[in-house]
């Protein structure tokens, strides 16, 4: 389809008003698409920056303290053994 004119492109043998706004909603959608993608992407690597460095110093504190913690002995003495007996009252 050949025009003689600018005014005859722009028109579109009567459709360019849905030509044109068919072109304008698509591009619109694209960029909208397009910024919506970078801030995604942007809030995503800084979620995951934020855990990393979360996770580096909750390593770094597990560290420090697995130097200072020791286990606890259990004293017999201390240790309540009514609940391991066993009597012929609690099988029957």
């Amino acid at each position: 389809m050949s025009f003689n004119s600018f005014a005859e492109f722009l028109h579109m043998g009567g459709y360019g008003f849905y030509v044109w706004l068919s072109y304008g909603f698509t591009a619109a959608l694209l960029i909208i698409l397009v910024i919506n993608s970078k801030r995604k992407e942007k809030q995503l690597f800084a979620k995951i920056s934020q855990r990393l460095k979360r996770e580096a110093k909750l390593k770094q504190v597990a560290k420090q303290n697995s130097g200072k913690i020791k286990q606890e002995q259990v004293n017999p003495e201390t240790v309540n053994t009514d609940q391991f007996n066993t009597t012929q009252e609690n099988k029957g």
